[in-house]
């Protein structure tokens, strides 16, 4: 047998010289219910040695589960049924930082608990049963059960208890691995009898054979020493699942998504019996559900706000297929993650809505009763998903009385529309690219920059209508560029013709308000070094929205600006800022011409707040996590609508500080 990471009670080692039961004619017989809580010990560690010891065959096995599950460096890690915490370990050296090993056997987790010290690697070890888990609900982003370390039980019952208490401990969206042997293989290919040297004075003999039911595989090991004769005489079953049998018994725990990810043949330095390790199915799911409840602590109440979303229900033209796919819910379901980090610290207590159908109605029974302070508006989507009724969510907001973050009507119109940013900027002496308009019925029009120039819709965001082919260089693609925007997405509005600069592309974040000292975030430049050199510098429509683009490999990076090129960037935002209504929260878009001179591109009130977003990539760049970023959001907010409450409350109780939470 290789690779039985689950369970045993402290034990000493067997005493040698045992007298061993000679030959047995049924093993299934000898088998007790819970043989795996004597099994894993010193004598273990040898006769699997060979595989659980030998640290490049667990980096080439951590180097494909990384790939499968596509792991990053900040997820919350569980390595359920760890063993000696050899794939833990691993993981660590490769600077993974929120790793957890469980495992029932107290003499591999001491020992995994050993060797992270020994290596100074942060893993926490702990001791326990998977079929419960002490752990809260929703507190990994993946788990995985690896080495063979699934089957172990009598009952398939209680394999099913644990992959529920996976589900249970996974986020939404949190991915499972489990790496196990393939019953259908060893069914037909168990050796029944064996024998191999494990080193030079150590020798085990195995029995094998399939229990009555033809579901497990019955072991009996005999290890000897060629000097204190036999140490230990021990059995042990395994159950054997297959792909139908795992595949069904994920989706009862909840599952979905289940993948095959192909198979793993056994490796061994001995390279002799590998017994359960000889063929494993590696199995790859996902969880879909909501997040858990938070509990409300007692004490003072909590803010009540109200979370308003765009309706999943409907079309919405932004997104490329016309509605909410998995992406747009997994990342719902992230700023959910991040909100419920915040309802845990006791300061608000969040419900949403997203059924605009019923919205006005929804609104008006929530203040009614007095149960909302306000509402953090992330419908950027607009009204029943219409961007051009953006606005409309906040002027209702304004109708019914209810605070709520981020711009208001008159901030979003204005900066709904380009040209009008760049008229107010330019009247404040801010610097913008040369430009000039066409309207819908232009025909015919006064060229009156040079090429190269970019093609916008004058009204729209989300990089809606600017790809690869805005950028012209001959008056042709000029009138093709204005021709796909009018044409093949149907924008009957104005259009938006500017210079295009070649320099350095920023972005600008600012969370807070003019005179409650708001938090300028650090300025970042895309970096377009993967991106072929054929294609122009922009970070459109592409970028954002399509995973198969060249350009969904632009990365955001710090800006490496002069100190005068930023003051002047920032001074720039600030007087916008207050100029424009700006509130909360606000992105703005800057380039660089070829002189390496800022000019303006946009004005971005209410910017898109998902977790890999430009606002969200500024903010880990001053450490900032994502849950902190929102939350100095909604306290930026609560400081502009409850200034005397906040005022009291941060001086007296201080319940909730307006600070920035940073990354762990």
């Amino acid at each position: 047998m290789k690779e039985k990471t689950a369970t045993s009670d402290k034990e000493p080692p067997p005493e040698p010289g045992i007298r061993s039961l000679g030959p047995v004619p049924n093993l299934e017989k000898h088998v007790k219910p819970e043989w795996w809580r004597t099994l894993f010990n010193a004598t273990y560690l040898k006769t699997d040695g060979d595989v659980v010891g030998d640290r490049e065959i667990t980096a080439k096995e951590v180097h494909q589960f990384i790939s499968i599950l596509k792991l990053l460096q900040n997820d919350k890690i569980l390595d359920l049924c760890c063993g000696q915490g050899r794939h833990s370990l691993e993981l660590a050296r490769r600077n993974f930082q929120n790793i957890e090993g469980l495992d029932r056997s107290n003499f591999l987790i001491q020992k995994a608990k050993s060797q992270a010290k020994k290596e100074c690697l942060s893993v926490r070890f702990r001791e326990g049963d998977a079929r419960s888990l002490p752990f809260s609900a929703d507190a990994f982003d993946a788990v995985m059960i690896l080495g063979n370390s699934f089957g172990y039980f009598e009952t398939v019952e209680d394999d099913l208890r644990i992959l529920k208490e996976v589900f249970r401990a996974l986020k939404p969206w949190g991915r499972l691995l489990i790496e196990v042997s393939d019953g259908d293989y060893l069914r037909k290919k168990f050796q029944p009898r064996s024998w191999e040297w494990i080193d030079s004075t150590y020798f085990v003999c195995r029995e094998r054979s399939l229990s009555y039911d033809r579901q497990r595989l019955i072991s009996r090991e005999i290890v000897s020493n060629i000097e204190k004769g036999v140490v230990v005489d021990q059995f042990y079953a395994e159950r054997l699942y297959n792909k139908e049998s795992l595949r069904e018994l994920l989706a009862e725990a909840g599952f979905s998504d289940i993948i095959f990810q192909g198979e793993m043949n056994g490796d061994s330095t001995r390279n002799q019996d590998l017994g359960m390790m000889a063929r494993r199915i590696v199995v790859s799911s996902v969880v879909r559900k909501a997040w858990t409840p938070v509990k409300i602590r007692k004490g003072k109440p909590p803010r009540s706000v109200i979370v308003l979303m765009g309706d999943p229900t409907k079309t919405d033209i932004i997104k490329p297929a016309g509605v909410f796919d998995d992406d747009d819910i997994y990342t719902i379901d992230k700023l959910k993650g991040a909100l419920r980090e915040i309802e845990l610290k006791g300061g608000y207590r969040f419900t949403y809505l997203n059924n605009h159908d019923t919205l006005i109605q929804d609104l008006q029974r929530f203040k009614d009763r007095g149960r909302v302070d306000f509402v953090f508006n992330l419908c950027d989507e607009g009204f029943d998903n219409d961007p051009r009724k953006e606005l409309n969510v906040s002027a209702l907001l304004d109708m019914l009385g209810i605070p709520y973050t981020g711009g208001g009507p008159q901030c979003l119109a204005y900066c709904y529309d380009k040209s009008l940013v760049r008229g107010i900027a330019t009247e404040m002496a801010i610097p913008t690219p040369k430009a000039f308009f066409i309207k819908p019925d232009d025909i015919i029009f006064e060229l009156a920059i040079e090429f190269p120039v970019i093609v916008k819709p004058n009204f729209g965001d989300s990089s809606f209508g600017i790809t690869q082919r805005s950028v012209a260089n001959t008056i042709e693609e000029l009138m093709n560029a204005i021709t796909e925007i009018r044409e093949k997405l149907g924008y009957d509005k104005p259009i938006l013709v500017e210079e295009f600069l070649v320099g350095k592309d920023l972005s600008v974040g600012i969370i807070g308000n003019t005179g409650k000292s708001p938090l300028i975030l650090p300025i970042t430049e895309e970096d377009y070094s993967d991106v072929p050199a054929e294609l122009p510098r922009i970070c459109g429509y592409e970028a954002k929205w399509m995973p198969d683009s060249p350009y969904w490999k632009i990365k955001s990076v710090p800006a490496d600006l002069s100190d005068d090129t930023e003051k002047l960037i920032i001074d720039c935002c600030l007087k916008l800022q207050d100029r424009l209504e700006c509130r909360d929260y606000t992105r703005y878009d800057w380039r660089l011409n070829a002189n390496g001179k800022p000019k303006l591109l946009e004005v971005n009130p209410n910017p898109g707040w998902c977790w890999d977003g430009h606002l969200t990539k500024m903010a880990k760049f001053d450490n900032i996590s994502y849950s902190g970023t929102i939350e100095a959001i909604l306290q930026a907010a609560e400081q502009r609508i409850f200034p005397v409450q906040t005022e009291q409350r941060d001086n007296g109780e201080k319940a909730v500080q307006p600070v920035i939470a940073q990354e762990q």
